[in-house]
């Protein structure tokens, strides 16, 4: 054997992740039979065999459970070096993206950008509008916005500060159902819920509000389709005071309630923050995310 071919590992490892040759080809972007080819020609260079079928799944045999995780090793140093070598890039131009929430994205970052572009007009931004937290490590992002403090050890992060949240309603719900006047008035009213782990239930019912799933009855993880919900008038919602403070036709609820706080973290890799092209983006970010009434988490 002279060598590997990076193109049958990557077709390997795909495969041993999504259990099947079709959903790695599609992973891939190839074809099934030329990705089978691939994992065949592997399989034949190693001398050993790295799927059985399970049905219509494959499984790796244990040869293949033993030299998978050499080959995540390696993507594990090539994506290390990619970053290396971004980070002493010292060009004021390429592209740097951003992961944030749709929220973030629709509400908040357009003026952020507008400052970037004219303070760094060769730069090419890309938003990666997701709810989900982007592996920065793998380079799904350059620079994310979240509203949790990482814990990998490769990343740094800056607490930007603490955002407000509180209890929304449009005009028309409160004609129908009446302006509460404490928390349990809440207690009947239907909700606009952002999961269905329960996760957000639960952290209404930490505050005191006796609330279950009969309260819910639209779900939605897209925070943008939730509070049109809310301002349509089909039921309540809790929403960041920066945000529901632009929007018409909206009311606080129990104002005196002391706000939902949470903070918000802008986060990158420890070896893009000596591109400079990362650091202006990443600062500009800070600064204007971080003044009052303009911050969010993604």
């Amino acid at each position: 054997m002279n060598g590997l071919d990076w193109n049958q590992l990557r077709a390997f490892a795909v495969t041993v992740e999504t259990g099947s040759l079709s959903a790695a080809a599609r992973k891939l972007g190839l074809t099934q039979p030329t990705l089978s080819r691939q994992v065949a020609a592997l399989e034949e260079a190693l001398d050993v065999t790295l799927f059985e079928r399970l049905g219509k799944r494959l499984a790796p045999t244990q040869a293949g459970l033993d030299l998978v995780d050499h080959v995540y090793a390696m993507q594990a140093a090539a994506d290390a070096m990619v970053l290396a070598a971004s980070g002493h890039s010292q060009a004021v131009e390429g592209i740097v993206s951003i992961s944030a929430t749709d929220a973030v994205a629709v509400h908040l970052l357009p003026p952020v950008l507008g400052r970037i572009r004219a303070e760094a007009p060769a730069l090419r931004l890309e938003i990666i509008t997701s709810n989900s937290l982007s592996d920065l490590r793998r380079r799904e992002a350059d620079i994310a916005i979240r509203h949790v403090r990482p814990q990998e050890p490769e990343l740094v992060a800056r607490l930007i500060r603490e955002a407000e949240a509180g209890f929304y309603a449009a005009e028309s719900w409160l004609r129908q159902h009446g302006t509460p006047r404490e928390l349990t008035d809440l207690a009947g009213a239907d909700f606009v819920g952002f999961d269905r782990e329960g996760r957000f239930i639960r952290h209404l019912q930490g505050m005191g509000l006796p609330v279950t799933e009969a309260n819910f009855s639209l779900m939605t993880e897209n925070s943008v389709a939730a509070w049109e919900m809310v301002r349509a008038g089909l039921g309540v919602g809790v929403m960041m005071t920066d945000i529901a403070g632009r929007m018409d036709g909206l009311v606080r609820l129990l104002p005196d309630l002391p706000s939902i706080r949470f903070p918000v973290w802008l986060v990158t890799h420890r070896e893009l923050k000596t591109s400079i092209r990362i650091r202006i983006v990443y600062d500009i970010l800070a600064e204007e995310l971080g003044r009052s009434g303009a911050a969010a988490p993604g």
